[in-house]
């Protein structure tokens, strides 16, 4: 099945002059979502991932089951406030404005290899500033697994050197 014929562009969102692709269609279709979340793990079996990390909030929806793909943990890295315990945090600049990300300080071990998720791969902010967080942690990072990249906004140039991986090309 042809899984970017399940992703609608979402024009001025969420602001004036974005095209949001939207993956909602993708996620309420049991095959599509099955196909991409096998998709998305295929390039990692073997790797001995010890965590699968994902980005709040759409990094959730596919990092979870790609975790139980993988036989590996779930850690989520959250908006700024959200964790209740001890955190690491960084700072970034989005496409349109700023945030900050977090991840509990005993979410990963020193050395344990992980695998960066997300649904979207755009200017590369987002994923640099996760990479940041996992070197807080001293994790290894195998790479990243997103479902679309935005290629002409060169994302993969902010993480030079990673194994980033993607499902759609735009």
């Amino acid at each position: 099945m042809e899984l970017g014929q399940f992703v609608r562009d979402v024009a001025d969102f969420p602001q004036k002059g974005i095209l949001f692709k939207d993956i909602t269609p993708l996620l309420g279709d049991a095959g599509a979502f099955r196909q991409a979340v096998g998709a998305m793990a295929e390039p990692w079996r073997g790797q001995r991932i010890g965590a699968v990390v994902a980005i709040e909030a759409r990094g959730y929806i596919l990092g979870a089951p790609m975790a139980l793909e993988l036989g590996a943990g779930f850690v989520p890295v959250r908006k700024v406030g959200k964790l209740p315990s001890k955190t690491y945090r960084v700072e970034y600049a989005l496409e349109y404005g700023s945030s900050v990300i977090e991840m509990h300080v005993d979410a990963v071990t020193a050395g344990q290899r992980v695998l960066i998720v997300d649904d979207v791969l755009a200017t590369g902010g987002t994923l640099a500033a996760c990479v940041k967080l996992l070197s807080q942690a001293r994790a290894h990072v195998v790479g990243a697994s997103m479902l679309i990249e935005l290629s002409a906004l060169g994302g993969w140039k902010a993480v030079p050197g990673m194994d980033v991986r993607a499902v759609l090309k735009y």
